[in-house]
């Protein structure tokens, strides 16, 4: 059976997960009702975290599909699994035209020689206006140095939610055209797609090179691997290969093929499918694997840089080891010792026994893992998010970033103001309608923290995003609007007649009935500076009546810290305590006496 290897590739929310499923669903490979998005937190949160593997049969020809996150912070699951396929699905909301992402996606993706294949989805939307994303599409392949050919690519116009694709607009059901189901995107496929393998190919000793991992309680490390050469088959001995030619030997114990989304157990595989194997306990991403000791090593597998850091710390608060069942630094170690196994774009620092200084590419990634953890019974702290700074020829290098924000016109005046003191430049603006697109560029450090402003400001109507451009020159200190921290001064139980008083100085972060102890921050100030407050005052009782004793209490709700929400308001003397069911901000030192001496040192 011929195969072939597509990977489909997105801006965050412009349809991949929605495209993918329809085609598992009309080519019979899954039931009704099943999607790519397994995990929890994506389910919950609406986007794709994870890579996933999957494969159609159309017409005799075995499609394998990979599934790829969409946002940018993930963007290290992308580039990995860029290397093991033939072509790329670019898909483009056809409304929203190309984002960061789609050029980060597509950059990567022309760059390792691919030809794509543009996909034109969401065009039943109200706003949709697929001659003019097509065009852009076009100017954005031209930018990043396409060839003729590859900028030659073919076009598929789509519903992916309804399922229907045409080769022209004119094929849409809703331009009356005879188009029903997704047919003439996976005839596209068949026809622009390379067949993965040869009779040339198969003939050579069996050469794989691993892309992703897995874990399983029986199996142990699991391996997903494209086979570039030969046959492997279950029971193979074979030689695993680093890229620096440092070889290991191992056995195959096991070799699994997709169908649809569903793992099946096989003999042997060909050249060109993609498979999971087990019984390699030490295989690496990037890593060969080959039936013949002197073959040469595939190319390393490159993964961008991250950009931020963050310090995990063992939980020291007075609530330390109520919630959690992993409390130890032994036990974190562990834990990001198996996350750096499978999550390539994460890098860790143990050198210090008291915190470990883990780096990823951006909150949103940093958010996942500590969201991970906490749902695996983990508890922990950890410090404010900082870029990391790079120094060549003595010169300061920080990360930068390109932001693309779709906006209500009447709120650019707001943007542009926040922005431009967080030492960010505006680049281009397009008006169209009633609303602006605004494109800047600045330093990753401007931009940590300004979510939550940017939410306020555009009053949940903009769409922001960014992506990493380069590390450019240090663009110098940034002066951002601090709220100051609304400090307890005591522990206890929070009472609202306390927190009614307390909410006209700022904005709290608990509720009435809240546990809470000395040093916890429960609100901010918005004067700016930091306030000492007791949430725990109860009424005085009395005999008096007074005018103002059976005044009602009347509480706005609270803005309740979530992992993300936190790392972005917390400040640089603060913690953010996580665990499996609370998230509390709170002083590094937790008494005013401690604070007032680490100051003076």
């Amino acid at each position: 059976m011929e195969i072939r290897n597509i990977a489909i590739i997105a801006h965050v929310d412009h349809g991949k997960t929605t495209l993918t499923d329809a085609i598992l669903k009309q080519t019979g490979a899954s039931p009704e009702g099943t999607t790519m998005d397994s995990n929890k937190i994506e389910q919950e949160r609406g986007i794709t975290i994870y890579s996933k593997n999957a494969a159609v049969e159309y017409k005799g020809t075995k499609i394998n599909i990979v599934d790829t996150p969409g946002h940018a912070d993930f963007g290290s699951e992308v580039e990995r699994v860029l290397r093991s396929i033939d072509s790329v699905l670019l898909i483009v909301d056809a409304q929203e035209g190309p984002m960061p992402q789609t050029r980060f996606v597509l950059k990567k993706s022309l760059e390792l020689g691919l030809k794509p294949i543009v996909v034109l989805n969401k065009i039943d939307k109200p706003a949709a206006d697929p001659a003019r994303a097509e065009e852009q599409v076009l100017e954005l392949f031209f930018e990043l140095g396409a060839s003729d050919e590859q900028a030659n690519f073919p076009v598929v116009y789509a519903i992916g939610r309804d399922g229907v694709a045409g080769r022209t607009l004119n094929d849409m059901p809703s331009n009356g055209g005879a188009s029903m189901d997704l047919s003439p995107l996976l005839d596209v496929i068949l026809e622009h797609v390379a067949p993965a393998s040869s009779p040339e190919l198969l003939s050579k000793p069996a050469k794989l090179q691993a892309f992703n991992l897995g874990y399983d309680n029986f199996l142990g490390r699991l391996a997903i691997t494209r086979v570039y050469e030969g046959t492997i088959k279950s029971n193979d001995n074979v030689f695993e290969k680093k890229p620096d030619g440092t070889t290991r030997s191992g056995k195959i114990t096991k070799l699994f093929t997709f169908k649809g989304l569903e793992r099946v157990e096989t003999d042997k595989a060909e050249a060109g499918d993609i498979v999971l194997i087990a019984g390699l306990p030490e295989i690496y991403i990037g890593e060969t694997v080959s039936t013949d000791e002197n073959v040469e090593p595939l190319p390393a597998i490159a993964i961008d840089e991250p950009t931020i850091t963050v310090n995990f710390l063992v939980n020291n608060s007075p609530f330390a080891g109520k919630e959690g069942k992993y409390v130890t630094s032994r036990q974190l170690r562990e834990y990001l010792e198996r996350e750096l196994q499978v999550n390539v774009g994460l890098k860790v620092d143990f050198e210090s026994p008291e915190s470990f200084k883990v780096s990823g590419r951006g909150e949103l990634h940093i958010a996942v893992l500590l969201e991970n953890m906490r749902r695996a019974g983990y508890e922990m702290q950890v410090s404010q998010p900082q870029v990391i700074i790079h120094e060549e020829e003595g010169k300061k290098l920080e990360p930068f970033e390109e932001v693309i924000i779709d906006t209500p016109s009447e709120f650019q005046g707001a943007i542009i103001e926040k922005l431009g003191v967080r030492a960010f430049v505006l680049q281009n603006l397009t008006q169209q309608d009633n609303s602006v697109r605004l494109t800047f560029e600045g330093p990753t450090r401007g931009l940590l923290g300004y979510k939550n402003i940017f939410v306020v400001d555009t009053k949940g109507e903009g769409i922001l995003s960014s992506r990493f451009t380069a590390f450019k020159p240090y663009a110098g200190e940034i002066k951002k609007r601090q709220v100051g921290s609304m400090i307890s001064m005591t522990s206890g139980k929070s009472l609202g007649y306390a927190l009614w008083y307390l909410q006209e100085r700022g904005v709290l972060y608990i509720n009435p009935a809240t546990e809470v102890y000395e040093g916890m921050v429960v609100g901010n100030t918005s004067k700016g500076e930091e306030m000492m407050v007791n949430p725990t005052k109860a009424k005085n009782q009395s005999n008096v009546r007074s005018s103002g004793m059976d005044e009602a209490i009347n509480l706005f709700p609270p803005i309740l810290l979530t992992i993300e929400r936190g790392l972005e308001l917390m400040q640089e003397d603060e913690y953010l305590e996580i665990t499996p069911e609370s998230v509390r901000l709170r002083k590094q030192f937790l008494t005013e006496q401690d604070r007032a001496k680490a100051k003076r040192n």
